[in-house]
C-alpha cells in the first residue's frame, strides 16, 4: 500500500477534495506518512506584492493556510508534514515529488475547459506527466 503520499494543496475545492482522498487511502495504515505540498510564486503574487507583504509574510500566511489541513490529518492518527515550495506550481511540484520517494501524488483537477486547457495546461496535467511517481487527479 501507500507509504508516502503528496498531496498538492492550492486552496481550491479540488484540493481539499484531494486531501480528502489522501485522508481515506492511508488512514488505516499506521506507517503511511502524508506531505502536503503548496507552491508560491513570489512572481506571480501581484494582489500579495501589492499589499506590502514581504516573502516572509508570504511564507508565513502559506504556513499557516496548511495548518487546519495538518491539524484534520493529526486528529485522524494519520502522520503528516508540510512543505512550501517555490516557483510556478506545475515544476515546482513536480521538481519536489521527483526528488524524494513518494509511492503516490494526489493533486486536484482545477477543472479547466478545454480551450484553456490547450492554451494554458493545468498543473495537474503537467504533474502527471512527469512525475515519476503515479499520480491521482482529482475532479
Amino acid at each position: 500500500m501507500y507509504q508516502h503520499v503528496l498531496v498538492a494543496i492550492d486552496g481550491s475545492d479540488h484540493s481539499k477534495r484531494a486531501a480528502h482522498h489522501a485522508m481515506q487511502l492511508v488512514k488505516n495504515h499506521t506507517e503511511a506518512e502524508v506531505t502536503l505540498i503548496c507552491a508560491v510564486d513570489y512572481g506571480k503574487s501581484e494582489k500579495e506584492s501589492n499589499r506590502g507583504l514581504t516573502s516572509e509574510q508570504i511564507a508565513a500566511a502559506t504556513r499557516e493556510y496548511l495548518a487546519p489541513f495538518e491539524d484534520i490529518f493529526h486528529q485522524a492518527g494519520i502522520s503528516v508534514k508540510s512543505v512550501i515550495v517555490h516557483g510556478a506550481p506545475g515544476p515546482a511540484i513536480v521538481s519536489h515529488a521527483n526528488e524524494h520517494p513518494y509511492d503516490l501524488v494526489i493533486i486536484g483537477s482545477r477543472g479547466l475547459n478545454p480551450v484553456q486547457e490547450f492554451v494554458l495546461g493545468s498543473v495537474s496535467h503537467k504533474v502527471a506527466k512527469r512525475v515519476k511517481a503515479p499520480v491521482l487527479v482529482i475532479k
